[in-house]
């Protein structure tokens, strides 16, 4: 995994992942990098509603980006997020493709894989997740293929697919298990399968 900042991230403990993210602002020499941890920042303050909060912390955030492209594609993230949690996807949509090919072309494809991902997951057109799903499995790094595989076989599982949401399930399994480490994503993935079984040994 290539993110500096997802280490200081526990989607499970938002206040420790805050003290964490406040050290490293501190710890920041450059205004980008500042600019990058106040991204983060508000994305915690995003994933606990405070939207207008969120707001205010990316404002703060963008000047510090200035024309740096890390930074620049975590603020396009960050603000496609705020807008899809807030309920408009609509308006979140082309900020992540924006974010996607700044990334792709600065090489950064943890951040490519990312974008790619919260794309596919901005739309309801199957077409247009396949679509966004096979860029991130392109561009991204390796980690997405997981995520990406699964949220698409959640969408064909959601249509009653259950065929071809399993075979995705399963590709998800197999990239999910090049990362032993995560553990939680693997009994993801295995309870995924199940699922999709179940159904089809109901349909």
């Amino acid at each position: 995994m290539t993110d500096r900042l997802r280490p200081l991230w526990d989607f499970d403990d938002l206040d420790a992942s805050e003290r964490r993210l406040r050290a490293q602002l501190e710890q920041e020499t450059s205004d980008p990098g500042r600019a990058e941890v106040l991204t983060q920042l508000a994305r915690v303050e995003g994933l606990r509603g405070n939207f207008a909060q969120c707001a205010q912390v990316l404002d703060k955030a963008e000047p510090l980006a200035a024309s740096n492209a890390v930074a620049n594609v975590r603020l396009e993230l960050e603000r496609g997020r705020m807008f899809r949690s807030r309920g408009d996807p609509e308006a979140a949509f082309p900020l992540f493709q924006d974010a996607f090919a700044r990334a792709a072309e600065a090489g950064e494809h943890y951040l490519a894989g990312d974008a790619a991902h919260m794309c596919a997951i901005s739309v309801d057109d199957r077409a247009l997740q396949q679509e966004w799903t096979q860029r991130g499995l392109d561009e991204g790094d390796p980690y997405w293929a997981g995520p990406l595989y699964n949220n698409l076989g959640w969408s064909y599982f959601e249509a009653g697919d259950f065929t071809r949401a399993l075979d995705l399930f399963e590709l998800a399994l197999e990239a999910r298990l090049r990362d032993p480490d995560n553990q939680q994503a693997i009994e993801w993935a295995h309870d995924a399968i199940a699922e999709a079984k179940k159904a089809l040994a109901e349909a």
